[in-house]
């Protein structure tokens, strides 16, 4: 199987700080959890916007944040894509990328109708939910989708077939879920959130409607999942868990409530190693580090040597699965790259 290339992301312009060295009882360590960091999917946005720069050149605009990770973004920014929030944003005729949290049809649709040329790196784990969506809606049945108000792949998805779905934030939205015919209910979930809330909901849903269906396999995605499992185990060794990772990226701020779920008596969200502040390790002799399936891991690598300017330079790896899933980058892409006889990083894997 080809081994995935590591993205070309600089290291970070600001200088690293340097906590001060604590003192604790007990071996100052840092379980470091793996899986962590860049998923497959992830992978083939990036490297699809990449390779739109250096095929068509500047600027190739991307409709939302390609992934939500403040600094791949803006990484990208600098070698010339441009962020927009709507297609109305975009010149006519430009080239757009749609992000790897999918669209609905209306936005391909609204693409269309500006002439703008598309490359969809919507995420294949998020395509399949898409289809189950419209499928489920062609058979007539109400569709309570799990995820999050606003959140681009909830928009994406319920954009495929809106009469027939509704929104199931928490297990404290299960009450107020209405269906025509209680034997024709399918319950799909956004593919970045909680396992463990999700399934609550899906218990809760079918004690209220006892024939709830299930989609054919898993929605929550391979590598949410994975890193899940990963911190539930690191976490429940920690005093204080480190995740890496941006605000608005789901996956990531699911890691810290998972983390305090199982064990760790502290648990903190940062975008760069900077933003580690000294009270929340003082009292610390455990320090267990993950991040988001967006974060590139040399952001992981600025905050294992911030941390070891405070004596904690003992790290071991916590394994908890292999990754090796590679996806082929969008076809628009694999076409053009194919006519200029452009065979490098043609497929899209996680980058560690």
């Amino acid at each position: 199987m080809n081994q995935p290339v590591p993205l070309p992301i600089p290291r970070l312009a600001r200088p690293r700080p340097s906590l001060r060295e604590t003192t604790v009882m007990g071996q100052k360590r840092i379980l470091l959890a793996a899986p962590r960091g860049y998923c497959a999917g992830v992978d083939r946005a990036v490297i699809a916007v990449e390779k739109a720069l250096s095929i068509y050149g500047a600027p190739v605009y991307v409709r939302k944040q390609i992934v939500h990770n403040k600094h791949v973004v803006s990484t990208l920014e600098e070698q010339g894509a441009i962020f927009v929030d709507e297609i109305d944003e975009i010149p006519e005729g430009s080239l757009v990328v749609f992000s790897a949290h999918g669209v609905a049809p209306s936005v391909v649709a609204a693409a269309r109708e500006r002439n703008l040329r598309t490359i969809d790196a919507t995420c294949p784990l998020v395509t399949k939910v898409h289809r189950e969506a419209v499928r489920y809606a062609r058979d007539d049945y109400d569709i309570l989708l799990i995820g999050h108000a606003g959140h681009e792949e909830v928009e994406g998805t319920a954009g495929e077939a809106p009469e027939h779905v509704q929104l199931v934030q928490s297990p404290d939205d299960v009450g107020s879920a209405v269906v025509r015919d209680p034997s024709k209910v399918v319950w799909l979930s956004q593919t970045t959130l909680s396992v463990d809330e999700t399934m609550e909901t899906v218990d809760r849903l079918r004690e209220r409607f006892p024939t709830l269906q299930a989609p054919p396999s898993d929605d929550i995605c391979y590598a949410t999942q994975n890193r899940q499992v990963a911190i539930k185990k690191v976490a429940a060794q920690s005093d204080v868990v480190i995740v890496v990772g941006s605000a608005n990226s789901s996956n990531s701020v699911r890691l810290v409530e998972v983390a305090l779920d199982y064990g760790a008596k502290a648990a903190y969200r940062v975008d760069y190693a900077d933003e580690i502040k000294q009270e929340w390790i003082d009292e610390a002799a455990t320090i267990g580090v993950t991040s988001g399936a967006s974060v590139p891991e040399e952001l992981v690598q600025d905050v294992l040597a911030v941390l070891a300017t405070a004596g904690y330079a003992d790290v071991a790896e916590v394994k908890t699965a292999e990754e090796d899933l590679l996806f082929s980058l969008p076809k628009e892409l694999r076409a053009e790259m194919k006519a200029s006889g452009d065979s490098s990083r043609g497929l899209g894997g996680r980058s560690r």
